[in-house]
């Protein structure tokens, strides 16, 4: 179900248009980043314990839900630059990027860009910005996850929970993980995940709050806390794995909404 006056938007953006889910109001805004096969859906269990005044952009990125018929390159690169333009047309005083895995990256690669308004972030379960342990046999069977409907279950029920999704989110997390074009849902496994984006991260301004799901198999709290992450105030999400979002939503928007009010 989506969060209460939620408009759906489209941002122009090169080669074509992003589709978004946006609330407008005064304060804050949150604008969300969503994981290598989610979509702005990803975000509305979380957004929906948060103050129904808050404004929030959730949109889909290139090559995935209602944006999956736009061109490449799909990329760390293009998704950042994506963001921007997101941004600029928002035009909002003050912000918060909150990226989930993939999306983490692009908001770490945005921060790093130092962009006016920018007022903290918010890593849900990020990719590192510098590539930690990944082999050539990960990135292989992640170039398959997404091959099938049982590819995807088997990911959700061996890789991505550790709590049992409700059958409402298990098809949505299905459906999304499907709905991308070939070139969009190889480019993360084969390049995305291995590309080194730390250059400037480190120098990131901004509070910036890791959030780590406690049974978290592709990237743990200890790996995240390394070197390879810009210094934050880090927290373990109890009873979580990757899909945190989606397994413990009401932790994640609490944490959200204390760190925020922070500010």
């Amino acid at each position: 179900m989506t969060p209460q006056n939620v408009t759906g938007r489209y941002f122009d953006v090169p080669s074509g248009q992003l589709y978004a889910h946006v609330r407008e109001s005064e304060g804050i805004a949150l604008v969300l980043f969503h994981y290598w096969g989610g979509s702005r859906r990803t975000w509305m269990p979380v957004l929906r314990p948060l103050d129904p005044a808050l404004p929030f952009t959730a949109y889909d990125q290139r090559g995935w839900g209602d944006s999956a018929d736009l061109p490449g390159p799909y990329g760390p690169d293009r998704l950042a630059d994506d963001a921007q333009q997101v941004l600029s047309k928002l035009g909002h005083d003050r912000f918060v990027l909150v990226g989930h895995s993939m999306g983490g990256k692009v908001a770490q690669m945005v921060a790093a860009r130092k962009p006016a308004g920018l007022a903290d972030v918010v890593l849900v379960v990020p990719a590192p910005a510098a590539p930690v342990a990944v082999t050539e046999l990960i990135q292989d069977n992640a170039s398959h996850a997404y091959d099938s409907e049982a590819t995807v279950a088997a990911g959700i029920d061996q890789i991505l929970t550790h709590r049992e999704l409700a059958d409402k989110l298990r098809r949505q997390v299905i459906e999304d993980s499907l709905r991308v074009g070939s070139e969009a849902r190889l480019e993360w496994p084969r390049h995305g995940m291995v590309q080194d984006v730390s250059a400037g991260v480190g120098d990131i301004d901004v509070p910036v709050l890791l959030l780590v799901g406690s049974h978290n198999k592709i990237d743990p709290l200890g790996v995240l806390s390394s070197h390879h992450l810009l210094p934050t105030i880090r927290t373990a999400l109890d009873g979580a794995d990757h899909l945190s979002p989606l397994e413990v939503p009401d932790q994640v928007a609490a944490h959200i909404a204390a760190f925020t009010a922070s500010l």
